[in-house]
């Protein structure tokens, strides 16, 4: 089983920007820690900053059981993540660190939601883990 993890804008900061919202972990740090824990799960990673190489990673993301995306600022802008999601023939599940329903009015419109298997938010990296464990429930009942 492959999973695909996409970060998009401003993540590759973590550990060290707004750690009050997003914690002090940095991913890559967080990214052992689940690779370790589901060692039967080939997980490949990227982190982007710019909006069309994102676009393209997921459009081009064909072979995998799965994408995790937090496309970070672009969850509220992006049309371009919304038309590659919507091409992509595997199940993209959206996940944020924080609930972005209790923040500032701009970050509740998500332009990408509806294009997704599901959304996750408001759990902190943990919430990395719950999606991809839908994607090895979801892999298993098949």
């Amino acid at each position: 089983m492959k999973v695909f993890i996409i970060n998009g804008v401003n993540l590759g900061q973590l550990g060290s920007r707004e750690v009050d919202i997003y914690g002090h972990r940095s991913f890559e740090d967080y990214l052992r820690e689940l690779v370790n824990q589901y060692p039967e799960v080939d997980i490949d990673y990227l982190q982007e900053e710019e909006e069309g190489l994102l676009a393209k990673a997921i459009a081009e993301a064909r072979d995998y059981s799965g994408i995790i995306l937090n496309p970070g600022a672009y969850t509220h802008t992006s049309v371009a993540l919304a038309d590659a999601i919507r091409t992509t023939p595997c199940p993209v599940i959206e996940v944020h660190i924080s609930n972005i329903f209790n923040r500032e009015t701009f970050r509740q419109q998500d332009l990408i939601a509806a294009y997704c298997t599901g959304s996750i938010c408001g759990f902190g990296l943990d919430s990395y883990r719950l999606a991809l464990e839908h994607i090895i429930k979801k892999k298993e009942d098949r």
